[in-house]
């Protein structure tokens, strides 16, 4: 028996990904030789690896706002939770530019701790709605747990090439 889905299911996916395509020319003009000359801990996930993560993860929270936007009776009943979700995906969205693309480790860190928060927010809210939509924000979270360790031992491991000492400033 062939799966029907609807065309709000559909653009519920894609929606999330528009920013992670934009975001990934961005990443890619900038792997090389900018984030390879990093000191990076030996943990981080190879290069590979952030393309499908983040294609699989932005597909779930698509369709996890598609679960809570139909159970939640619509965009007017379900404000919040999809509120929520709308700042975290302009806090997705914003962190590559602020990484990759201006080279600001720092602001990056405080942005990605920002769009963890927003993720538990938005996590919980989803749960209220669809306790399913609420658990497929769980690999997201731990995802986003992952790069916000990454992003904070990048900066304090690169910190002094990139921030220059106060007094050098000074002269």
């Amino acid at each position: 028996m062939p799966v029907k889905v609807s065309c709000p299911v559909v653009a519920a996916v894609i929606y999330p990904n528009i920013g992670g395509w934009a975001g990934s020319y961005i990443t890619r003009k900038n792997i090389k030789p900018w984030y390879e000359s990093l000191k990076r801990p030996c943990w981080t996930p190879p290069n590979w690896a952030f393309a499908p993560v983040w294609t699989t993860l932005y597909c779930t929270m698509g369709y996890s706002s598609y679960l809570v936007w139909r159970d939640g009776g619509g965009f007017k009943e379900a404000i919040v939770p999809l509120s929520i979700y709308g700042t975290n995906l302009i806090l997705n969205w914003s962190w590559t530019p602020l990484f990759f693309g201006l080279h600001k480790i720092k602001w990056a860190l405080y942005e990605i701790v920002l769009l963890w928060g927003s993720t538990v927010a938005m996590g919980i809210c989803f749960y209220h709605v669809n306790s399913l939509a609420g658990w497929l924000t769980i690999p997201y979270l731990a995802w986003t747990t992952l790069a916000t360790a990454l992003n904070y031992t990048i900066y304090k491991d690169n910190k002094p090439s990139i921030e220059p000492a106060v007094d050098e400033k000074k002269k």
